[in-house]
């Protein structure tokens, strides 16, 4: 145990030397008497740190019971491409068993879950409806709730803390980049959201999660704030966090977002001279983009690292959309598009020509009704 209380008290002295703002993994008092004693599993990733010590790490120093950790999209380090197939296995340094909840199986199972008395979530989000951490929280809570186990959420601040967007109204546009029925930038943090989902009964069949969130110190709604660690592989600093939401929405489409180069999600472009002046060449970078759209073309388009845009503008699909002279063959993957909209009705807004205007006035009154939701379950 002495060695669990140099690490608490190494951890308070970095806090007492420093400004940051103190997350809920830091706020050891709050929860380490919720799990002493008690068996617990991990829901974590290379985001899950406190004062750069990894939270599994820090709770095994303390002589906490982890039996296992539950890996979202990317892997337990963050290191695998969007979309790749992330496998169950063994974590190296702790010999522990490091579950895949990503691919075919997104939620934890019965049996998974057998040997597990208490759940914790910690997962940097970055605030966008269609990144799929807080999916793999929305499945965690289902099964703990379907399981009887508790769930405590460590909160994070939310980098991109605006509420805009189509809110998803129709079922049949839900997936994992969409399960629940929020705006593209839906304005919590996770541990908001966590109660939204439970308050609102958004679980199958309205079933209700042991939940506790342990809230943030010295963050509130409006804050700016810097992600100490990436996300993901390709949103590597603040600006692509930034240009996320809005370019994400190009992913159902054939233009790049410079998914490999080591400029993901700061520029756009495509193999045509039509497009702009500033040119790219994406090609496979292993840990970022094995497969990039338009692998190996010169792409023409923007440099937007000296934009100022911040939140969800549309503005660069309009644009992009009206250069192509494609129509509705713009859109590669339709039926994906939609699930990142969250509906069929943005993509033939934009080739019917509405303007940014028209349609953002299309999603007002939902975006209103969501907004009265949202107050309920505010923290900050």
């Amino acid at each position: 145990m002495k060695k669990g209380l140099l690490i608490l008290l190494s951890l308070y002295i970095c806090f007492n030397l420093s400004a940051a703002i103190k997350v809920g993994a830091a706020r050891f008092d709050e929860y380490l008497p919720l799990i002493k004693g008690k068996k617990v599993a991990l829901v974590v990733n290379q985001t899950s740190v406190v004062c750069n010590t990894h939270l599994l790490d820090t709770l095994l120093s303390l002589n906490i019971d982890v039996v296992k950790v539950f890996a979202p999209e990317h892997g337990f380090r963050g290191d695998a491409d969007a979309g790749a197939h992330v496998s169950s296995s063994v974590d190296v340094k702790t010999g522990l068993p490091l579950v895949s909840i990503y691919g075919k199986n997104k939620k934890p199972s019965k049996e998974q879950l057998k040997d597990v008395e208490v759940v914790i979530f910690d997962i940097q989000d970055v605030g966008a409806r269609f990144y799929t951490y807080i999916s793999t929280m929305h499945y965690v809570m289902e099964a703990c709730a379907e399981n009887n186990k508790q769930l405590i959420v460590l909160d994070r601040p939310n980098p991109n803390d605006y509420v805009d967007g189509p809110v998803i109204k129709d079922d049949k546009y839900k997936s994992f980049v969409g399960v629940d029925n929020i705006p593209v930038l839906h304005g919590c943090t996770v541990g908001e959201l966590a109660q939204m989902i439970n308050g609102e009964a958004w679980l199958k069949k309205k079933v209700k999660c042991n939940l506790q969130v342990i809230k943030m110190q010295g963050w509130k709604h409006g804050d700016n704030y810097s992600l100490p660690v990436k996300p993901s592989p390709n949103l590597p600093n603040d600006m692509s966090i930034q240009f996320y939401p809005s370019l994400c929405l190009f992913e159902g489409t054939a233009i790049s977002v410079g998914r490999g180069t080591y400029l993901p999600f700061q520029v756009i472009g495509y193999p045509d001279e039509t497009f702009g002046t500033y040119t790219f060449t994406p090609e496979p970078i292993k840990g970022m983009d094995t497969n990039p759209v338009q692998k190996g073309k010169l792409c023409y388009g923007y440099d937007l690292r000296n934009d100022t845009t911040s939140g969800f503008s549309l503005k660069y699909i309009i644009d992009f959309y009206k250069k192509s002279n494609q129509g509705a063959k713009f859109f590669t993957r339709p039926e994906f598009f939609d699930k990142l909209a969250g509906n069929s009705t943005l993509r033939w807004q934009i080739i019917k020509g509405k303007s940014e205007q028209e349609i953002r006035a299309s999603w007002q009154k939902d975006l209103n009704i969501y907004k009265k939701i949202r107050e309920k379950y505010l923290l900050y």
